[in-house]
């Protein structure tokens, strides 16, 4: 952050508003400067949104540290100048967008700077899941692409993803998957070398509108996660909880066979205000309440629910369970990890089974057993999908590659169908996806985990807090023994470096992990918590565990 006079801010404000492309901020930042509204000022000009790993997501409104429309025109020319630096100048982009507020003016304004710097690009014909985006470039053979989205952040967000395609860095892995450094400052080199927007040329037309071949073609592609002949009888519930993924979601479930999916009404069509929810993420409290109202009208109920979030790129899965409040039990992301996992093998399916550092020690399990390799990544899917020879992937995040020759992503889509056919292959038998996880427990004990997050409005305190923690490691949590405090930012086991701290525990019959790490994408410090042992002592070392760390960093 830059500490700025009023002269200073005020001028700056001005500069901003002279270029700024859209009549909406422009009314924003003019009503700001009239009243002198100091504060409000400061916090949009004191710096720039930081283009990463991420690449960018942010706030709605005026000025550099927020997503506009100025802020998205400098990231294209910045994508612009490093695809020419590598000799892409003439390659395809592919541009794809949800249906946030002003995702298609920032998916338009990426088109006109792209198209206008040389290169050629395509838009996707409407709001469509980020997956078809990731499928999108390696079916068309793009050089990158970009997805206009904030994924399952509250609805004044808004953000923008940047892929690479084929032959950078190695056309033999990760094409089509988000960027890795150094991409992301290289590229963000080239967004702060624009000095101002009227050095970019941007075109009034030239790029491509795709059709809907590419959106079938994706849709061909589905079939290819489900075994031929398998059983396909399991009924779904389904909220796209006010994004995009109910048209898709019912077309790929239509072409495989399944039974039509009940939408949730109140939240089947896109609303970029997501009036029903709180945060348009399956994960948060009250989220799934009006799927879990529709599912208990039905008779006979559902096999399961399922949600997806405004991307539809990440799957959540419940089940019934007659012991829980309501009668529906929501699966955590390592539950429906290790059942997709389970179903592949059982399948027999081949390849590395990888997942995130921060998600369960059970997918291990699961492979060491199967005789199948296993992999760990850094968080997020853009590591995952790196890995060579890879066959599934996941994170504890509801996050889901099922498909990885056809996309280097999460994809809800395809993680919605596998899941229903595990269910539909266990009704058959009489089963379900919870004797299916106990079939696990049995074998491999009980693998409890949790995700303990704390949100500040201070990134001090998480500054501050990691620094503790650092200085001071504890040395037990919960009444089991740190046996050994490892510093992700060493780069151990091969990873490269990173924020983080993990913490191997263990005694009295039970192990366990923590790893404490800054999220990537929101404010908040992220703990993830796992016990593995007998169902009641995992349990309870979890409960204890979980104060502990929440009484260790002090920022509840």
């Amino acid at each position: 952050m830059v500490e700025l006079d009023e002269k200073d801010l005020l001028e700056r404000a001005g500069r901003w508003l002279a270029e700024d492309p859209d009549p909406d901020t422009r009314a924003e930042l003019s009503a700001l400067i009239d009243n002198r509204e100091l504060d409000a000022l400061a916090d949009r000009f004191s710096g720039t949104l930081q283009f990463g790993t991420a690449g960018l997501r942010g706030e709605l409104g005026a000025g550099p540290m927020r997503m506009n429309r100025a802020v998205v025109q400098r990231a294209a020319a910045g994508l612009a100048a490093f695809l020419k630096d590598r000799g892409k100048g003439d390659g395809l982009v592919v541009v794809g967008y949800d249906a946030r507020h002003k995702s298609a003016d920032f998916a338009r304004d990426t088109a006109a700077v792209l198209t206008g710097a040389g290169l050629r690009a395509a838009v996707l014909p409407r709001p469509l899941p980020t997956p078809v985006l990731a499928f999108a470039i390696g079916h068309l053979g793009a050089v990158a692409g970009v997805e206009v989205t904030a994924s399952h952040n509250p609805p004044r967000d808004n953000g923008y993803k940047v892929y690479l395609g084929f032959g950078y860095p190695d056309p033999a892995e990760g094409a089509g998957s988000q960027i890795v450094p150094p991409a992301d400052a290289e590229i963000a080199a080239g967004i702060e070398a624009v000095e101002s927007l009227a050095d970019v040329p941007r075109a009034d037309a030239g790029w491509e509108v795709l059709g809907e071949d590419v959106l079938n073609a994706y849709l061909e592609r589905t079939d290819r996660v489900l075994a031929g002949g398998s059983p396909r009888t399991a009924r779904v519930v389904h909220t796209a909880l006010h994004g995009v993924g109910t048209e898709t979601v019912r077309a790929a479930f239509a072409r495989a066979g399944f039974p039509a999916p009940v939408p949730v009404p109140e939240q089947a069509e896109p609303d970029p205000d997501f009036p029903t929810v709180a945060f348009p993420n399956p994960e948060e409290p009250g989220a799934m309440d009006l799927a879990f109202a529709t599912a208990r009208a039905l008779t006979p109920p559902p096999d399961l629910i399922i949600a997806n979030d405004p991307d539809a790129d990440r799957c959540a899965v419940a089940v019934p369970d007659a012991a829980r409040p309501g009668g529906w039990r929501m699966l955590t992301g390592d539950e429906v990890g290790a059942l997709l996992a389970l179903h592949l093998v059982r399948r027999g399916e081949h390849g590395v089974f990888a997942e995130s550092v921060v998600s369960s020690t059970l997918l291990a399990a699961i492979a060491r057993a199967a005789g199948r390799p296993h992999a760990e990544t850094l968080t997020g899917f853009k590591w995952i999908a790196r890995v060579p020879g890879l066959r599934f992937g996941y994170e504890e995040a509801l996050g889901y590659c099922v498909d990885p020759e056809g996309v280097r992503d999460k994809d809800g889509v395809t993680a919605a169908l596998l899941v229903t056919e595990f269910a539909s292959v266990l009704k058959e038998s009489g089963r379900t996806l919870v004797d299916a996880l106990e079939d696990l427990a049995r074998e491999h004990g009980t693998h409890a985990t949790r995700q303990v997050s704390f949100r500040v409005a201070d990134l001090s305190l998480i500054t501050a807090a990691m620094a503790r923690l650092r200085a001071e490691p504890p040395a037990s949590l919960g009444g089991l023994s740190v046996l050994s405090a490892e510093d992700l930012g060493e780069g151990l086991n091969g990873l490269p470096p990173t924020d983080g701290l993990r913490y191997v525990l263990g005694g009295s019959g039970v192990r366990g992990r923590v790893i404490v790490r800054p999220s990537g994408t929101e404010p908040k410090l992220k703990c993830y918590l796992e016990a593995v042992g007998d169902r009641r002592e995992a349990g309870e070392a979890l409960d204890r565990v979980a104060r502990d760390v929440s009484a260790l960093l002090g920022l509840a």
